[in-house]
């Protein structure tokens, strides 16, 4: 897989942002991928230096609406979350800096 393939999105949260002074990012990931593949993908896309990743696989909610058929449910989909520790020594991802 590429690393565009990899790296689906950051994950945007109060807890994600506190992670940035700490270098700490957190990136939604392709389900297939491991945290060898997860780390060589930011490693190559952002140009740092990545210490260690973990990651958690994330259950699809439940979601129901009222319609004038009755109620509908359904599903989101499931996904995988990924947290990047960079090296102390590495630079920060310019993206999330611009946020702070």
């Amino acid at each position: 897989m590429k690393a565009q393939e990899i790296i689906l999105e950051p994950i945007m949260t109060e807890k994600s942002y506190a992670g940035f002074p700490n270098k700490v990012y957190t990136f939604k990931v392709n389900v297939n991928a491991n945290k060898v593949e997860i780390k060589k993908a930011v490693e190559e896309l952002f140009e740092v230096q990545v210490e260690r990743v973990n990651t958690v696989n994330c259950k699809g909610k439940e979601k129901s609406r009222n319609t004038k058929q009755g109620r509908v449910t359904g599903r989101t989909s499931d996904y995988k979350k990924a947290i990047v520790f960079l090296k102390p020594e590495s630079k920060a991802i310019a993206f999330f800096e611009s946020l702070n």
